[in-house]
């Protein structure tokens, strides 16, 4: 019986794969590329949905490790149940932090200076000189502190904020300085001029961003969401916007894709970017090394990395 290994990037386009196991390419599309009961390593097709991510789990009954190219899990999460005890599953680490992190600012910034009011004044010949505000001296507020959200501070250091204020669902100290749970985000809302939200969509965040959230920011104030669309309560923040008190930058949105006629399109202040902190040049070869060394740990018996929970 072999050991198949379902990869989402073709086997010889990765190169330097150990020996031993039988690599087989899937996209996503309608058919299987071999027997699922003989896949032992799942490489999750990257960006096709989670009715497809999901779709052969139920018959891979030898299933060991699944290995996602995203940071999150959330499409991956509901299917554990159902999977063989001891199956691994493992995200992307190390592959989306820079883009994600790019984006991140490049909302922060383009929000900020009313870029988009500047594309808009270039296309009707108009010349919108005036005072606009710089990200100097604001204080930001970064919800979801792990990799991506530390990868943002980095690229905030050089802007000379304010300050940079850290929460995450548990507290804990880490070398840019302390992280507060959760529970403190009441007291820290109404002080911060930006709110990055990079945080994973858990039945812990999903909503988190709702109506009593949003009121406490400060009048003014630029919410920044990078992680999903979930995480914010879209009703809510339409009226936040429609009132003119925050402004808000998304990549990512609830429904997404956003369907033509959405209010939020045209809502005023906003920002909208089609999911893209991932995507971008730096993915491919990032993407490639993590498969690389997972597969080598996997056929030597070491330990995986990145393991977010396992079945069973």
């Amino acid at each position: 019986m072999s050991a198949d290994v379902w990869l989402p990037i073709p086997a010889d386009e990765i190169g330097g794969l150990p020996d031993g196991l039988e690599y087989a390419h899937w996209d996503g599309g309608s058919e299987f590329p071999a027997d699922p009961a003989d896949c032992v390593f799942y490489g999750v097709p990257y960006m096709r949905g989670a009715e497809v991510a999901v779709r052969p789990l139920p018959r891979m009954t030898r299933l060991q490790v699944v290995q996602t190219l995203t940071a999150g899990m959330d499409q991956m999460l509901p299917a554990l149940p159902g999977l063989p005890p001891g199956v691994r599953l493992c995200n992307a680490r190390g592959v989306h932090e820079a883009s994600t992190a790019e984006l991140a600012l490049t909302l922060t910034l383009a929000s900020l200076r009313d870029i988009p009011g500047f594309v808009r004044g270039q296309d009707a010949e108009e010349w919108r000189s005036g005072f606009y505000p710089a990200l100097a001296d604001k204080s930001v507020l970064i919800v979801g502190y792990g990799a991506i959200g530390s990868a943002i501070e980095d690229r905030l250091a050089p802007f000379e904020c304010a300050r940079v204020v850290r929460v995450a669902r548990s507290a804990r100290e880490t070398a840019h300085g302390p992280v507060l749970p959760f529970s403190e985000l009441p007291e820290l809302l109404p002080d911060a001029d930006v709110v990055l939200i990079s945080t994973p969509l858990t039945d812990e965040t999903r909503g988190l961003v709702g109506a009593d959230f949003l009121a406490r920011m400060r009048d003014g104030a630029l919410l920044v969401n990078v992680a999903r669309g979930a995480v914010v309560d879209t009703k809510a923040l339409l009226a936040e916007l429609d009132s003119g008190r925050l402004r808000a930058a998304l990549d990512v949105t609830d429904p997404e894709p956003l369907p033509a006629g959405h209010p939020l399109w045209h809502a005023p202040g906003v920002l909208i970017t089609p999911h893209v902190g991932g995507p971008t040049s730096a993915f491919l070869p990032r993407a490639k090394r993590l498969l690389r060394e997972q597969l080598r740990r996997f056929a030597a018996g070491e330990e995986l990395q990145h393991v977010v929970v396992t079945s069973g």
